[in-house]
């Protein structure tokens, strides 16, 4: 099993398939380096190499009581990609996980990266303000995190209907998906699942985002959840440089619903010249 150990002693496990220009995932909140599977196998197939990771405290990583909070992540992620020598790679991130690439760059610059791509990503002030109306309530991050406390492993069972599902369009969703992400939630330690939407909650991405130097692709669900549309306009507000795809009628995890047409644009951008996409 390939782990990297970090500055604190944390172990970080880590996959890394097949050769070529290094694709690096991070995965969102609360699964694990298990949902990038179809777009790390699509990819590899293509010529890249592909490494995806589990957070600190979820998956098959180690979990230390302390250390959820957004300049570790960071920092953790640094120091997988120099023991990696991550050289002239494409980030990628979904949800949470945009919020390590959104700190990573802010804190480390963006020397060993070529392109970044932001999926189904909250905008650079994910708390709903007066001022900051397409942030998500502070009433539904407090509701989270005390069904956590209350019951997490109830909440983690019902949490994959609706990161599959647009409530407009009542596609039902198989079971063994439900299952197998299910699988993944639950193998998160209770501290790391509970901290990290503290940390999102207080999280403020906007001067990382400002040090977004590289071309950027933002792909957001019409239907998610989270009102992803606002957020990727958000986004790209943030990022004016950055090529903003929707995918209508589409939830909150495209790159499972949509995993071919996500694959095929992922593909295309990551290929592409410089100013090409």
């Amino acid at each position: 099993m390939n782990t990297h150990i970090t500055r604190d002693g944390t172990e970080l496990f880590f996959k890394d398939w097949g050769t070529g220009r290094p694709v690096i995932f991070a995965h969102e909140w609360p699964l694990s380096s298990d949902m990038w599977e179809y777009q790390m196998t699509y990819l590899a197939d293509r010529g890249c190499r592909c490494i995806a990771y589990d957070r600190r405290g979820f998956g098959r990583s180690s979990q230390p009581w302390r250390g959820y909070d957004y300049d570790t992540f960071a920092d953790d992620l640094a120091s997988l990609m120099q023991s990696l020598d991550v050289i002239d790679g494409v980030l990628i991130g979904s949800y949470t996980g945009c919020g390590d690439v959104a700190r990573y760059i802010g804190r480390h610059g963006s020397g060993r990266l070529a392109k970044t791509v932001l999926i189904g990503g909250l905008p650079p002030n994910p708390l709903r303000t007066a001022a900051n109306l397409s942030g998500v309530e502070k009433a539904m991050f407090d509701q989270v995190r005390a069904s956590i406390a209350e019951n997490r492993q109830s909440f983690l069972s019902n949490y994959g209907h609706g990161l599959y599902r647009a409530p407009q369009i009542g596609a039902v969703v198989p079971a063994g998906v439900l299952e197998w992400t299910f699988a993944m939630a639950v193998q998160a330690s209770p501290r790391a699942t509970y901290d990290s939407i503290t940390a999102l909650c207080e999280a403020d991405f906007s001067a990382d985002f400002q040090r977004f130097d590289l071309p950027t692709l933002i792909m957001h669900g019409g239907r998610s959840f989270l009102g992803e549309t606002d957020a990727g306009l958000e986004l790209k507000k943030a990022i004016p440089h950055a090529v903003l795809a929707v995918y209508n009628d589409a939830p909150q995890a495209i790159w499972l619903t949509h995993k071919e047409k996500l694959n095929e644009d992922l593909f295309a951008f990551i290929d592409a010249d410089q100013g090409d996409f």
